[in-house]
C-alpha cells in the first residue's frame, strides 16, 4: 500500500457486529444477517473485549497464524458454549469486524490480531483501541478506524489511506503505508524510508521521555522530546517465553532466513515460566503434543541466537520472566521490550518497560532497534501512608475502579512518585508497576530512591549501588503531564476486591461489618489462589505467612472445603519462605504451596476452577472470564486472600480478627 491508495468494501465480504447481544453475533456468522452501522449505536456494541477472548491461552498454542485463526475468539463463552464455533469467523467471508470501547485490553499477545488477520479481517473498527493491540494491528498491517469511517464505507464511499493513518506519528503512517512492520523495516534497510530526527526544543521532561531521549539511536546529545514525537531507539534488552518464542523464531526464520542473527542477545533471554504445570491439568491435556512443540522451539531459538536461557531444569522452572527479570538485569533507566503485557513491571526498578507483540518483538531483537512515538504520562503523586491490612494492590484496584473507567491512563505512562512511594517497599512497588497493563496504559514506572537501590544491588552480582545510582533518571520538577497529577492520600484507602469480569470492578471493603465488601455481602469462597508475578514476590509470601501465622496461633486453618494455593515467583522467592520458616505455618494450616510459575493465573496450573459454579479469591492481575478457569474469580490483595481462605468467604484481613471469631 502507498498513502495515495483507496479503501473500501470489497464487493460480496461482510461486516461483522461484535454487538452486546449474542443471538445476533450468532445469526451473522450463520450468514442470516447483514447489519448496517447506521442502525446501530455504539451502546450497542461489545466494550473491553479481552485478548484472552480473542485467543484464549489454549488456543495459543498453535503458532503458525493460519492455525491460529481457526479458533478466533474461542474465549467467548455464553452458557457455557462457544459463542464463535471453530472456523465460524474464516469461513463467514468477513473483511470488516466491529466492536466498542477499548478493544484489545489485558495480554498482549498477538495472536488476537492474528486470529482476526488470518480469518479476513484487514479493518478493525472501535472506539478505542488498548495501546499494545493498536501496535499489533500496525505490525501486522491490519487497518483501525472508527465508526464514523465505517458508515462511510457501508455508504459506497471510497477512503484514502492516509485516513486510517491520521494522527499517527511520521513512522507509524509510513509502516501503515507499507502495510505492516517487517515491510517497512525491508523499505528503511534499503535505504527508502529516510527517518525523521527529533527537533524539540529544550524542555522539562517526564521519566518516560527522559529515558527515552537517552536511547534516540543516531543523535547527538542532548535530546529533548515531547508526546507524539517519533524515534527510533535503541533496546537495551528483552525477553520471550515458551509461550511465544516459537512463533518469534518462525517469523525470523521466514523474514531473514534460517541463519539470521541478533543484534545484542547478551541482555535479551528465553523463559520457561507459563506453561510448565501445563501438563498437571486436565483440560489442557489435548494440547500435550503442541506444548512440547512450543518448548522444543524455544531450546531450538535459545541455541541458535544465545541469549541468556531461563529454561526448566528438571522439570522445574527458575521462575516467572517478569520476577527474574527485575530481580537480575533490568537497571535503572533501561528500555526495556518484551512478548508479554506485564514486561511493565520492570518499570519498578526506574525503567521504561512494556510488551510487544511477537513481530514487534522479532524486529526489534534482530536489529537493535525499534520505532516508537513518545507517549504521553500521568503521574500519581502518593502522600501519606497505606494503613494496617491496606496494600499497594488494593491502591492499584483503587485507580482501576476511579481513573481507569474515565480512561485517564488510556496508552499513557503511569508514572509513581511521591513521598507516600517511598513508604512502600520495592515489591509493593513492583505489583504498581506490574497493574499499569490492566489500566490500558502504555507501561508503569517508579521514582527510584535509596531502598530501590540497596534492593537491586543485593540482587545483581558484580553491580554495586553506585553504579546502579548513575544510571537513575528522575523527572524534571516542572514536566508536563497530559493526563495531570492526581495525588493520592494512601491513608485514606481501603481493602479493595474486583468482582468477576474486569480488574476496574473494584470494590472497598467496609470496616463496618466485619471488612466484607460493600455491596457484595457474604461471597463464598472455593478457592484461594496466591501467586503469580504480581503477587508470587517475598513481600507478598511475608503477607501471606502473617495471615496464616496468626490463624495458626488462634487454632485456625484453611476453612474446610476451600482450597488455598500460594505459588512462588522464582526460586530466589522460594528460598526466602523457607529461610523464614513460612512453609512451615503453610503446612500446619493447610495451604498448599507450589513450586515457581505462573500457574493458575494464565489457566494452565494447580488453582484454576473446575466449573462455573465455583467462586476464587486471587491475588493475580486480572480476572476476564475464563482467564483462570470457567469459575467466577474475584481479585483481591495477598492479605484479604489469605483471610478469605481462613474464613471461607472474601473478607479483607484486619489484625486480630481470628481470635475475635
Amino acid at each position: 500500500m502507498k498513502s495515495n491508495d483507496i479503501v473500501s468494501l470489497t464487493p460480496g465480504k461482510r461486516v461483522l457486529f461484535l454487538t452486546k447481544d449474542p443471538e445476533l453475533i450468532r445469526r451473522q456468522l450463520r450468514g442470516e444477517l447483514d447489519l448496517q452501522m447506521k442502525d446501530l449505536r455504539v451502546a450497542d456494541l461489545l466494550d473491553d473485549i479481552n485478548t484472552d477472548a480473542m485467543t484464549p491461552a489454549w488456543a495459543c498454542f498453535d503458532y503458525r497464524p493460519e492455525d491460529i485463526a481457526r479458533n478466533a475468539y474461542s474465549g467467548i463463552m455464553v452458557s457455557g458454549e462457544r459463542l464463535f464455533p471453530q472456523d465460524s469467523l474464516r469461513d463467514g467471508n468477513f473483511e470488516i469486524i466491529v466492536s466498542g470501547q477499548r478493544k484489545g485490553v489485558g495480554s498482549s499477545r498477538e495472536t488476537a490480531v492474528q486470529a482476526e488477520k488470518w480469518s479476513g479481517i484487514r479493518i478493525a473498527i472501535a472506539a478505542s483501541f488498548a495501546p499494545i493491540h493498536a501496535r499489533n494491528n500496525i505490525s501486522q498491517g491490519v487497518l483501525m478506524g472508527d465508526h464514523a469511517m465505517l458508515l462511510r464505507l457501508q455508504a459506497g464511499e471510497k477512503i484514502p489511506l492516509s485516513e486510517f493513518a491520521k494522527g499517527c506519528d511520521p513512522i507509524t503512517r509510513k509502516v501503515i503505508e507499507y502495510g505492516g512492520l517487517f515491510a517497512f523495516t525491508r523499505a528503511y534497510a534499503k535505504g527508502e524510508v529516510s527517518l525523521p530526527q527529533p527537533r524539540t526544543e529544550k524542555r522539562p521532561m517526564t521519566l518516560a521521555e527522559k529515558i527515552l531521549a537517552s536511547h534516540v539511536e543516531g543523535a547527538e546529545a542532548p535530546v529533548f522530546l515531547r508526546p507524539g514525537d517519533a524515534v527510533c531507539v535503541r533496546v537495551d534488552g528483552g525477553y520471550s517465553h515458551e509461550f511465544t518464542t516459537a512463533q518469534v523464531h518462525y517469523f525470523l526464520e521466514k523474514e531473514f532466513g534460517s541463519d539470521y542473527r541478533l543484534a545484542h542477545p547478551a541482555k535479551f533471554a528465553v523463559f520457561e515460566d507459563h506453561l510448565i504445570y501445563a501438563d498437571g491439568v486436565a483440560r489442557m491435556a489435548p494440547f500435550s503434543a503442541k506444548i512440547q512443540i512450543l518448548r522444543d522451539m524455544q531450546g531450538l531459538f535459545q541455541r541458535h541466537t544465545g541469549v541468556m536461557d531461563y529454561s526448566a531444569v528438571n522439570g522445574a522452572s527458575p521462575g516467572i520472566c517478569h520476577t527474574i527479570a527485575r530481580e537480575e538485569f533490568i537497571e535503572p533507566g533501561d528500555f526495556i521490550q518484551a512478548t508479554d503485557s506485564h514486561t511493565c513491571m520492570g518499570g519498578s526498578v526506574g525503567s521504561l518497560a512494556y510488551g510487544v507483540g511477537a513481530t514487534e518483538y522479532a524486529a526489534l531483537a534482530h536489529s537493535g532497534f525499534t520505532f516508537v512515538e513518545v507517549p504521553e504520562s500521568i503521574r500519581f503523586e502518593f502522600t501519606g501512608e497505606l494503613r494496617s491490612g491496606v496494600t499497594a494492590k488494593d491502591v492499584m484496584l483503587f485507580i482501576l475502579a476511579n481513573h481507569v473507567r474515565r480512561q485517564e491512563t488510556l496508552d499513557r505512562v503511569i508514572e509513581f512518585g511521591g513521598p507516600g512511594l517511598r513508604s512502600l517497599s520495592p515489591d509493593e512497588r513492583a505489583t504498581l508497576a506490574n497493574m499499569a497493563t490492566e489500566c490500558a496504559a502504555k507501561a508503569g514506572v517508579c521514582e527510584v530512591d535509596e531502598a530501590a537501590l540497596q534492593w537491586m544491588a543485593a540482587r545483581r552480582k558484580g553491580v554495586g549501588i553506585a553504579a546502579l545510582r548513575a544510571r537513575v533518571v528522575e523527572p524534571d520538577p516542572d514536566a508536563e503531564y497530559a493526563g495531570g497529577v492526581h495525588v493520592i492520600d494512601l491513608s485514606s484507602l481501603e481493602p479493595m476486591v474486583a468482582t468477576p469480569g474486569d480488574p476496574n470492578r473494584g470494590i472497598p471493603s467496609d470496616p463496618t461489618n466485619g471488612m466484607q465488601i460493600r455491596e457484595l455481602g457474604e461471597v463464598t469462597i472455593d478457592i484461594a489462589y496466591g501467586g503469580s508475578c504480581t503477587a508470587g514476590k517475598e513481600g507478598d509470601l511475608d503477607m501471606y505467612a502473617v495471615v496464616m501465622r496468626e490463624a495458626l496461633d488462634a487454632g485456625r486453618r484453611v476453612r474446610d472445603g476451600v482450597q488455598f494455593w500460594i505459588q512462588f515467583g522464582s526460586t530466589v522467592v522460594e528460598e526466602y519462605a523457607k529461610k523464614r520458616g513460612y512453609l512451615e505455618v503453610f503446612e500446619k494450616t493447610g495451604v498448599r504451596v507450589i513450586s515457581p510459575g505462573c500457574g493458575a493465573c494464565i489457566g494452565c496450573g494447580p488453582g484454576v476452577s473446575a466449573n462455573p459454579e465455583q467462586v476464587t479469591v486471587s491475588a493475580i492481575n486480572r480476572n476476564y472470564q475464563g482467564r483462570s478457569g470457567p469459575g467466577r474469580l474475584y481479585l483481591a490483595s495477598p492479605l484479604t486472600v489469605a483471610a478469605s481462605a481462613v474464613l471461607g468467604s472474601i473478607t479483607a484481613y484486619r489484625k486480630g480478627m481470628f481470635s475475635d471469631r
